[in-house]
Formats: structure tokens, sequence, C-alpha cells
């Protein structure tokens, strides 16, 4: 950092770069075992139990765990815990690709969890204390937002491409190298920082914390999956219940997790909501997205995953664009108007049928992800900014603890909505002469109507096909406008919460140094 402007300097930029590797992984991460898991079925036979704790352990953990290590580095130190992360998250890579039974697996995808939780906040915090000028902050988290979002897209693609080549276990094996560039760079190129005043680390807030996160998440998911049923909802209700204690304590605590008073600060509490509201929107509509393209379109899991990462360029114009306003434009009309292109994405996507062109569903996702994720690149530096410098750990995991919620609501709520109209709409609609197992099968979703059309001569089977497709169409309608009303609301949100911020102050002394140094960024 230079002395005399304060702005970061080619050793910042570098370190971005290093923060960036382990937030790809993270992302790419939750996708990867979207095409293992056959693999994963025949060579390790896990019962369905265990399946899915192979699929949500990894989830759980990481969304349970993100306050507790964000406090935990902010009294530590946020460096000390970013490479503790690294190596437990090589080793538990390791152990993930070698294991061979399925409970050393839903072990490895544990540890995977833990270790993950302490490395997103770290990365974000670390930006804070790395990047003082707020134009370039602004620059380093557009860029590790979009490190997120590209982790997000390219975890399926990467994963089913391993997959096509080599054994279910190199799907994990990708990590180990870039955490070890990590542990390698981090202590040249990062800055360590803890708080001055650390006072005594919350044991007990920490498992109210995960207390509340993991049975609230568990319940929401498990509702979603397969409907209604006493233990979810007793779970569901417990973490719910066990919020309220969390609550409790963080008013009482000599040295509290996260301090409430960040919440009496508009921006961040602006920030934390309309980010929320984002993630339900977006990432409970993903689920329509890629179930259109693959059991409407007819493609491949890995055919439909290379498509999806059409909208991605979208993104990248927006986040650039955004970056650039920023300076200009006040941070309440670039946001409320992000969130009005993203709901014109979601409009499109009620024009979207069986029989569109691809182009159309295409379009209308990268609008509403290129309006979204511009405007999310905002919040994660509201967030930052509006917290203390020793309290950047915990607000950062507070956000991305919000956001998690954020999408396991959205894939809850807007999936049963769209079940309960898929299923509404085949009542009394499909072929007379279908076979009474075909029809409680294509009845439950579309995926069971495509396997069994399948099965069915070609007439039947094509009107099976053609009833099924119609009807989650119209589901996928309808979770469109709950997004769009989502969008709506986030904008109006945004808009009122944050017409007090200015636009950022456009440094001229960053700016040939700030662009030549994010080149270097890009190519290191």
């Amino acid at each position: 950092m230079t002395a005399t402007t304060g702005l970061a300097g080619r050793r910042e930029w570098t370190g971005l770069a290093v923060l960036l590797l382990p937030t790809l992984v993270i992302a790419m991460d939750m996708g990867v075992l979207f095409f293992a898991v056959p693999f994963i079925s025949t060579d390790l036979r896990p019962s369905g139990t265990q399946q899915l704790w192979i699929m949500d352990m990894y989830s759980f953990l990481l969304a349970g765990l993100l306050i507790p290590m964000g406090a935990l580095g902010d009294r530590i130190g946020r460096r000390k815990l970013l490479m503790f992360g690294a190596g437990g998250f090589l080793a538990a890579s390791l152990l993930a690709a070698s294991a061979d039974s399925a409970g050393q697996l839903v072990a490895a995808r544990a540890l995977l969890g833990v270790t993950g939780a302490t490395l997103m906040p770290s990365t974000l915090a670390l930006i804070r204390n790395m990047f003082h000028d707020q134009k370039q902050r602004q620059t380093a988290l557009a860029a590790w937002g979009g490190a997120i979002m590209g982790g997000a897209t390219l975890g399926p693609v990467a994963g089913g491409l391993l997959l096509d080549h080599f054994w279910w276990g190199s799907a994990f094996l990708g990590a180990v190298p870039v955490m070890a560039l990590v542990l390698i760079a981090a202590p040249a190129l990062l800055p360590e920082y803890r708080s001055p005043q650390r006072g005594s680390f919350d044991l007990l807030g920490a498992g109210l914390s995960i207390a509340t996160v993991l049975p609230t998440v568990y319940g929401i998911k498990t509702l979603a999956v397969d409907g209604w049923s006493v233990l979810p909802a007793v779970t569901l209700a417990a973490g719910l219940g066990i919020g309220l204690l969390l609550a409790l304590r963080l008013r009482t605590a000599a040295h509290p997790l996260i301090d409430l008073g960040l919440f009496r600060n508009r921006s961040f509490t602006g920030a934390v909501t309309v980010n929320t509201i984002a993630m339900f929107a977006m990432m409970g509509f993903t689920l329509f997205t890629s179930q259109y393209l693959q059991l409407v379109k007819g493609f491949s899991p890995l055919i439909a995953s290379l498509w999806a990462l059409v909208p991605s360029v979208g993104v990248g114009a927006a986040v650039g664009i955004t970056g650039a306003l920023a300076g200009k434009v006040r941070p309440a009309h670039l946001m409320a108007g992000g969130f009005v292109i993203g709901g014109v994405g979601f409009a499109a996507m009620t024009q979207v049928g069986p029989h569109s062109p691809l182009a159309l569903i295409l379009t209308a996702a990268g609008v509403l992800a290129a309006g979204t994720v511009g405007t999310m690149t905002l919040t994660a530096e509201m967030v930052v900014s509006a917290a203390p410098a020793e309290q950047a750990g915990a607000a950062s995991a507070t956000s991305e603890t919000a956001s998690e919620l954020g999408s396991s609501l959205g894939i809850a709520l807007l999936g049963s909505a769209g079940a309960a109209v898929y299923k509404s709409e085949l009542v009394g609609k499909l072929p007379s002469d279908l076979p009474a197992d075909a029809a409680r099968a294509a009845h439950d979703t579309l995926g069971g109507a495509v396997t069994v059309a399948a099965q069915l001569p070609g007439r039947l089977g094509g009107q099976l096909l053609e009833t099924s497709r119609a009807a989650f169409v119209d589901g996928m309608h309808v979770a469109a406008t709950v997004g769009l009303v989502c969008m709506i609301a986030a904008s109006f949100a945004a808009y009122r919460l944050m017409r007090h911020l200015p636009a950022a102050p456009a440094s001229e002394a960053a700016g040939a140094e700030e662009i030549e140094a994010v080149e270097e960024t890009v190519a290191a």
C-alpha cells in the first residue's frame, strides 16, 4: 500500500488473487457432486440416508458455522484462520477422494463444511483490511462476488468433465493444488489482522448460533424436498426457538459473537435485507432453470450446465458497469435500478413455454442474473464498510448466513409452489390409458414423468411428456411471478434504506493504478 495516498498497491492486488482462489473453490464445491452421485452410489453403495448426508452435510455445516468462525477470526487473526481452513480443506479433499465407505465420505464432507466456514468470512474481512479506498474496495469486492458466482456456475461443469475421464474421487482433488498455493502465498501477500479488543470467545453464543442455523436450514430443506412431516417441522421450530435464546445471549454477553448495534446501522441492515431477498428469488428460481434445460428441452446434465454458462456473460458485464457507475451514482439508485432489471428477467421468464426457443430462457436468465448479481456486489461493500474493522469477520459472516437462509427459503418455498401448481395442473389431464403406477410417478415430479414416458409406447409417452412439461412450465411461471414481486420489494427496500448514502468517492489517484493492478490480478 502506498504510504502517500493510502491506496492499495501491487502487493494488495496480488493478495486479492490469493483470496479469490479459496472463494472460487468453496463455491465450486457446492455443485461438484451433482454428477458424481451416481458413481458414488455404485461404488460405495450408501443407504438412502447416507446419500442425503453426502450431499447436504457440507452446506449444513457451512451455514451453521459461518458466524462463529467469523467471530473467531476477528479474535485469533484472519490470516491465521484462513490458513488453518485452507490446510483443513486440503486434507478433507484428500480424505473425500480416497474414501472407501459411505461413512468416511460423510465424515470428509463434514470436515469440508467446517473448514469451508473458516474461509468465506476470512476472505471478505481481509479485503476490508487490505483496501481502505472505497472505490478500490468496491472493485475488489466485485471480483470476490464474481468468484462466488463463477464457482457456483463452473462447479457442475467441472465435475462433469472430470467424471468423463477419471473416477468420482477426482471431483474433490481440484481443491488440493489451489489450497496448497494459498498456504504458500498467504504469509507473504496477506496481512494479519486481529481485533485489538479481543475479549474471550463466546463458546455459549457459538453453540447457540450453530443450534439455531443447523436445524433451521435442515428443516427448511427437508420440508422442501419431502413435503410436510413432523420431524423436520419440529426441527425447524426448535431452531427458531433457540434463535430467541441466541438473541438474548447476544444482548447480555460481555463479548458477544455479533454486536447487535450493527443492526441499528441502516446501511448494514439494508444491505443484509436486500441481499437476502435477492438470494431468495435468484436461488429459488435456479432449480427451475436447470430442470427446464434438462427435462423440458431434453439436454443431458453436462450439456445443460454448459448452456447455463451463457448468462454469465451478462453477469460479468453487469458487475463491470456497476463498478464503473459506483463513483457517480448513489447506491440507492444503482441498487433499485439493478433489481428492476432483475425483475425484467423474471417477467421474461413468465413468457417461456415448453416449445420456446432456447435463446429466450437464456436471455431471460442472463438479464435476471445480471441485474441481481450486479446489485449484490454493492451490498458486500456496504456490509464490510458499515462494520468497524475489528468486527468485519463477524459482520461478513452474518451477511453470508442470511444469504444461506435466503437461498434455503427460496428453494423451499418457490420449489413447493411450483410443485403444487404442477400437481394441480395434471389433475384430470393425464392420458386415461396410463397405468396407475406410471400415473402416480408422473404426478409426483416432472423427472418421474420423463422416466415413465421413456418406457411407454411412442404416442402415449409423447402425450405424457407434452402434458407434464406444460404443467411444469405453469409452475415455473408462478415461481417467476413470485421472483418478480421479490425484485420489486428489494428495489423499494434498497431505495428506502440506502437513499442517505452518497456515491462512492472516485479518487483520481486510484484510476490508472487500479486498472493496472486489476489487470495484473486477472493475469495472476
